[in-house]
């Protein structure tokens, strides 16, 4: 039998190896038995300050450069490092660990992958409009398998945060207002990036995050606080987290936020109570970047020991970024006010997923020898340009198309025009770990390369983004992100007039920056910034047709532009390959079946605003508007485009629905309709099946997805779709929290989005 000790690596396992196993083999196979007598074992043999320091996550940077970053190491006084993204550095880092540390501990090594590593994918929100799990599975493969050639071991994702609010800067994180849709999404990021094992070499740990409801923070303003009833917490935020973790996640970050006044890192209730007594969690919990020093403004702490003690006690495994554990876990311990035994509980958290990482077999795990380090970390040849271009076409909507002016023909004369028309850095968005935006292709390069010697393309840049010079100020703080062109707004859009009218249609590729739909960008106003707003106005007296290109972070209010515009293409932020992506659906290259994962209002005022609200004693009919009714008398109260809307380049339709059985003593039906393909093309398209429960002991939302599929279809072509329901999908908390199946009708609608459906109705039992 090959021996787990290779000489490699023979300072830290010689010591495991003759120390803590009779048999050394048995590092090979992991599994829970062995895991807990390994580290039962390493922990008897640490001191408290060395079970202390495998409790704090560092971050390399200004603060704790790489020189103090060593000292600690030497001294045991660090788990695990984040920011530090390739192999020359992470293993520098490692070998301090096997050469200099009494017990050579291994590090792990963790980083924002969320939407890709290298190759920059869609934001969540994009990819959770392409509603194909197999899309997304895709990214979450690629993204680990660069991560971990990287070195690294573990990721701050997937973001599963449901929300309503698209003022969130974090709305470009996540995947949307839909729990199911969420959850879905969730669950096949983490199988995708864990695979069969986080120790595999093209494997990483996903910590997923934020526990818990940080999607709901009041007013959509970033750090603040959240006040929900249970039932609505496990009813429609709590429900995407454990499905993340009941597929294996092995990390959870915790939110920022206080629920109903306790912050979530001192919450022994969402941490202690659910996590791990209810939901049986053995994985690691995290705490936010700095969350811990921020219990004494949260009002829970009078004192740092105190916020120290508040937090390890609550659940908080590893501390984020802050020197409080270090300095102030010793002296809690030693005076009663945190027993060993709770730092014991917490170190085995840490030392539990380094073993499942496989770093006690090999610390070298995801690096590799040393000689095998790229030459070039940012090489063409690391990149997946062609699955980017593919997921990316998948996440892209169309909101309107009057009178079918897409796609685009390539002939004649093409005005391209606005200030993400030719941005390598916007196009990618937020969080985009190491992806550089050189690498990245424009909407301006993708659609040159698309027309070449078949049209021209005029481009004209028409305005920036923002000329508020506050918020130009405020999203260049860290870093020159916003570029600014120095020309007045009356000089650019001249210029952007002028090429207009040389053209036979014009295309505006208009939004947001990256940096506007990140964290800490809450938005008061989501409309388009007035410099782009003014620019299309101007463009639009030209009397040329227009086409809008969208790009941005969360749903805006569009209502102007959609009667100024005859075409609409959400495309988010899609990645490096984005401005292929984009090109390929103007152009029909690709006929688009992206759909909404969240609704656009027609005002901010109208938020929040999603599909699976609660019904009122006095609805608002449309048809037959009352006064006394739940609504805005202000402006029309639809949303502008609703949850699941998406448009394709032919027509589909839907036969009335099918159940085969009703009043089923297990509770399950299939329901089926029949999609055709209506139109000329072929193309794809969402079926999506919505639930509702007329009546019950609680009021139920109007309607609850519950299932969807893509269907492909060639012109003229039909086929049968199915669903099955169970007992599950009918279930709800009642008002005792008590989750149960209460008998009674439903109603079973499916349709292409959840406006315009077929509903047919069944009995339980």
């Amino acid at each position: 039998m090959k021996s787990m000790c290779p000489q490699a690596i023979v300072l830290p396992l010689a010591f495991f190896c003759t120390s803590l196993f009779a048999d050394p083999a048995s590092l090979q196979v992991p599994n829970e038995s062995q895991r807990d007598h390994f580290v039962s074992m390493l922990l008897k043999k640490m001191t408290l300050d060395e079970k202390i320091g495998q409790l704090r996550l560092i971050s390399v940077g200004p603060d704790t450069p790489k020189s103090t970053i060593k000292q600690m190491i030497e001294k045991g006084q660090v788990g695990a490092i984040f920011n530090t993204v390739t192999r020359p550095d992470i293993r520098v880092m490692q070998d301090q660990v096997m050469q200099l540390s009494r017990l050579k501990i291994p590090l792990f090594f963790a980083y924002d992958v969320v939407h890709g590593q290298r190759t920059i994918f869609p934001i969540p929100l994009g990819l959770a409009a392409s509603w194909d799990t197999q899309a997304v599975a895709t990214v979450g493969r690629i993204s680990a398998l660069e991560a971990a050639q990287d070195g690294l071991n573990m990721t701050w994702a997937p973001m599963v945060d449901v929300s309503h609010e698209p003022r969130w800067g974090r709305s470009s994180e996540g995947f949307g207002e839909d729990t199911y849709l969420t959850s879905i999404m969730g669950k096949t990021m983490v199988e995708a990036m864990q695979g069969k094992s986080p120790a595999d070499r093209n494997s990483v740990m996903t910590s997923v995050k934020h526990f818990a409801l940080y999607g709901a923070v009041e007013g959509g303003r970033e750090y603040n606080s959240v006040d929900m009833s249970p039932q609505q917490m496990f009813q429609h935020y709590l429900p995407p987290y454990q499905t993340a973790l009941q597929v294996g996640s092995g990390g959870v970050m915790v939110s920022l936020n206080s629920i109903n006044g306790i912050p979530a890192t001192a919450n022994h209730w969402l941490l202690t109570d659910l996590l791990r007594h209810q939901w049986h969690f053995k994985g690691i919990t995290v705490s936010d970047h700095g969350a811990i020093k921020e219990l004494i403004n949260h009002g829970v702490a009078s004192d740092p020991a105190d916020a120290v003690r508040v937090a390890i006690k609550a659940g908080i495994d590893m501390s984020m970024s802050d020197q409080y554990y270090s300095q102030y876990l010793p002296g809690l311990v030693k005076s009663g006010a945190v027993s060993e035994a709770e730092v014991d509980n917490a170190a085995r958290h840490v030392l539990n997923v380094k073993y499942d990482m496989g770093l006690f077999r090999d610390a070298y795990s995801h690096l590799g020898p040393a000689g095998s380090d790229p030459q070039d970390t940012n090489a063409e040849d690391r990149l997946h340009r062609v699955q980017a271009r593919e997921v990316a076409a998948q996440s892209l909507v169309l909101l309107k198309n009057w009178q079918q002016i897409l796609p685009l023909k390539k002939q004649g004369t093409i005005a391209l025009i606005g200030p993400l028309a030719d941005s390598q850095r916007d196009i990618m968005g937020s969080w985009s770990a190491a992806g550089v935006a050189k690498q990245s292709v424009t909407l301006l390069q993708g659609m040159g390369e698309a027309v070449a010697n078949k049209a021209t393309l005029l481009y004209a840049r028409g305005s920036n983004i923002t000329d508020n010079p506050k918020v130009q100020a405020f999203l260049n703080l860290y870093e020159p992100a916003l570029v600014v062109d120095k020309r007045s707004p009356q000089q650019l859009r001249e210029e952007a007039i002028a090429t207009a009218k040389k053209a036979d249609i014009v295309v505006m590729a208009v939004g947001e920056s990256q940096g506007m739909a990140h964290e800490a960008s809450s938005r008061s106003d989501i409309r388009l910034p007035k410099a782009q707003r003014d620019l299309i106005t101007a463009i639009k007296a030209t009397g040329k047709p227009l086409v809008l290109v969208l790009m941005n972070g969360r749903a805006l209010d569009i209502t102007q532009q959609d009667q100024q515009a005859e075409g609409i293409l959400e495309t988010w932020f899609s990645g490096t390959e984005g401005g292929h992506a984009i090109s390929d659906v103007l152009f029909g290259d690709v006929n688009p079946s992206g759909k909404l994962p969240v609704t656009f209002p027609r005002s901010v005022g109208q938020l929040p605003l999603y599909y699976n609200h609660l019904p009122t004693g006095r609805p608002y009919d449309f048809t037959h508007p009352n006064k006394y009714t739940s609504h805005y008398f202000d402006i029309n109260n639809s949303p502008l485009y609703p949850f699941g809307f998406g448009l394709s380049y032919t027509t589909f339709s839907l036969s009335p629905i099918t159940l085969s059985a009703t009043g089923s003593s297990q509770g399950v039906t299939t329901a089926s309709v029949t999609v055709t393909n209506r139109g000329k093309r072929a193309g794809g398209t969402i079926v999506q099946l919505y639930l509702h429960d007329p009546v019950a002991s609680i009021s139920r939302p109007v309607k609850e997805l519950k299932a969807f599929q893509k269907v492909q279809l060639q012109p003229g072509e039909s086929k049968k779709v199915r669903f099955t329901l169970s007992k599950q999908d009918l279930g709800f908390w009642n008002q005792q929290m008590k989750w149960g199946v209460e008998p009674g009708e439903f109603e079973v609608l499916i349709g292409t989005d959840s406006v315009h459906t077929e509903t047919k109705s069944f009995n339980y039992p």
